[in-house]
């Protein structure tokens, strides 16, 4: 694949980018260059090779879910900028 003009106007586009002129040259040399090093890639014989779903053999360590210390209602509220005394006043944030 050829990355021109079009292509990177068209990416552009779908990425909301606006770009100079001399931005586009620059991104048809460094999408060039991706695409090389992708065709690189593809020389590399994986051919027995497994697909990786994680980059390790690690298991996750987790620890108990145990509510360690409770606070009070009360307690809350006294970091709060503003409080009616039962709930945490906000900002509305959906119009």
């Amino acid at each position: 694949m050829t990355i021109d003009k079009e292509t990177v106007d068209k990416i552009a586009h779908l990425a909301r980018l606006e770009l100079a002129e001399d931005e586009k040259q620059e991104m048809i040399k460094d999408m060039s260059r991706i695409l090389d090093f992708m065709d690189k890639l593809n020389e590399v014989d994986t051919t027995g090779v497994e697909p990786l779903v994680y980059m390790t053999t690690e298991d996750n360590v987790l620890r108990e879910d145990v509510v360690k210390h409770d606070i009070t209602t009360e307690e809350a509220l006294l970091n709060a900028p503003k409080h009616d005394g039962s709930h945490i006043l906000v900002a509305k944030v959906i119009p």
